[in-house]
């Protein structure tokens, strides 16, 4: 596979010089893939696949504006270059601003610290989520759904740009969804994990507690009374803090969202106070071993990380070379697209908030009436404004944590949401779960992280307070 890419460098740098005169940007990106996709329902295979696949992109940019060509044989490349080419010239009436980045050739792979799914059998793949299943569906029987899903993928990338640049890389991402659904009656109730990784594929042999943790909850769930809906000061764990920064705030920093509307470029200004001090978030893929870490985007510029709150005040978003050309800013790394079938966008990597300095253990203090809530299995976001629906919850009375309930929801608006931050805890976690939609090109791997909250005024839905 390797071989088959590296072979085609001296052709793509002649296509790129014979066809550079006639636009202001031109690149090539090639990308071969391989991967597994299993899933079981009810402890039956209803898919079973492995795939390999190979094509490529062609963007062209001419006077601010952008063609773009898909292709999956090698011999159509150049009448996709001619109809990149000419979509650019056709749309292009202003002027081309691309962020300055260097200009690199490289060879790269993310290594991993174990086992390489692709020397791993389907078979024994099968096995694996065969065993999971039967933890979900033996718990009790009032599980009636269950499901377990196992992917993989593979992909190396070739990219080669009309200022030099000439970048190979290859990674390999790995995860696993998991879900029990447990009915009492009226009553449904249900527990779900997601786990992956970019590091081996052990990381996903030894989850019987996960698995097992996320058909109890639905169990335990269906006895338990539903949260009475107000308003309350809420601890959350380090996985809805990351789920939070990613969802509420993240693609809020994406600035092919900003510069393209006015009322979020206002809102967005940087410098603006959005959070307490202590309130430190970045994003970035050069934090190595996350699902959202690389060596280069897929534009070329080498990964980097961004800071977007420092001391509570916005200092930064996340870029393409467009973006940042285009705001006078820098390029940060951030153009990705799902694969060659999508031109890039700006997308989040790894999103997180930094530790704080106050003891998990006084995060409930002083709490006369408040809402614990952890994990997650569900959620939406429009534009400022969330809802996320948590795993588990327990009440908080007079600083203790008391009875557990269930249909918890959390809902707010990011900014007053962040501006209500109390405390943050001194405990971390990455959670590596993350697979993010935008523009149509869903499921794109990334981290998110960060440590316990305190947040004072949330909404947290439930029955209705009598």
């Amino acid at each position: 596979m390797v071989a088959t890419l590296a072979d085609t460098k001296t052709r793509l740098t002649e296509l790129i010089d014979r066809y550079k005169h006639r636009v202001d940007f031109l690149s090539i990106r090639l990308e071969e893939a391989e991967g597994t996709d299993i899933l079981l329902r009810g402890g039956k295979v209803e898919t079973m696949s492995e795939g390999i696949s190979m094509g490529g992109q062609v963007r062209a940019c001419f006077k601010g504006g952008w063609g773009f060509a898909s292709f999956n044989r090698l011999d159509s490349l150049e009448r996709r270059l001619e109809e990149a080419i000419a979509a650019a010239r056709m749309v292009g009436d202003e002027e081309t601003i691309l962020a300055p980045v260097p200009i690199l050739q490289d060879s790269c792979q993310l290594l991993l610290t174990g086992t390489d799914p692709r020397h791993i059998s389907l078979a024994d793949k099968k096995q694996l989520c065969g065993r999971y299943a039967e933890i979900l569906q033996s718990l009790d029987d009032r599980i009636t759904t269950t499901s377990v899903r196992y992917g993989d993928s593979i992909q190396h990338m070739l990219l080669a740009t009309s200022e030099g640049t000439l970048i190979e890389q290859t990674w390999v991402d790995m995860e696993m969804r998991f879900a029990a659904t447990a009915r009492n009656g009226e009553t449904v109730q249900t527990g779900r994990e997601t786990t992956g990784s970019r590091r081996a594929y052990e990381d996903l042999v030894s989850l019987d507690d996960v698995v097992l943790g996320a058909a109890q909850r639905a169990v335990n769930a269906l006895a338990l009374p539903p949260v009475k809906g107000n308003t309350y000061t809420v601890v959350i764990d380090p996985i809805l803090t990351g789920l939070f920064v990613h969802e509420a705030f993240g693609h809020l920093s994406e600035s092919d969202m900003i510069y393209e509307n006015p009322d979020l470029m206002e809102v967005m200004t940087l410098g603006r106070r959005f959070g307490p001090k202590e309130l430190q978030i970045f994003d970035g893929a050069a934090p190595e071993g996350h699902r959202g870490s690389y060596a280069y985007d897929d534009e070329g510029v080498p990964a980097s990380t961004t800071q977007l709150i420092r001391d509570g005040v916005l200092v930064g978003r996340l870029h393409s070379r467009e973006t940042a050309g285009k705001m006078d800013e820098a390029a940060t790394g951030n153009a990705r697209c799902l694969s060659y079938h999508y031109p890039p966008i700006v997308r989040m990597t790894n999103t997180w908030i930094e530790r704080g300095d106050t003891p998990v253990a006084d995060l409930c203090n002083d709490i006369s009436e408040g809402v614990y809530a952890r994990n997650w299995i569900g959620g939406m976001t429009n534009g400022e404004m969330f809802t996320f629906t948590a795993g588990e919850a327990w009440m908080i009375r007079n600083g203790q944590l008391a009875e557990p309930v269930r249909d918890v929801t959390l809902s707010g608006n990011v900014f007053s949401t962040l501006a209500d931050i109390e405390a943050i805890g001194d405990d971390f976690f990455w959670d590596e779960s993350g697979g993010c939609g935008k523009g149509g090109q869903s499921g794109l791997a990334v981290g998110c992280g960060g440590p316990s909250l305190r947040i004072r005024n949330v909404v947290v839905g439930g029955e209705a307070a009598e």
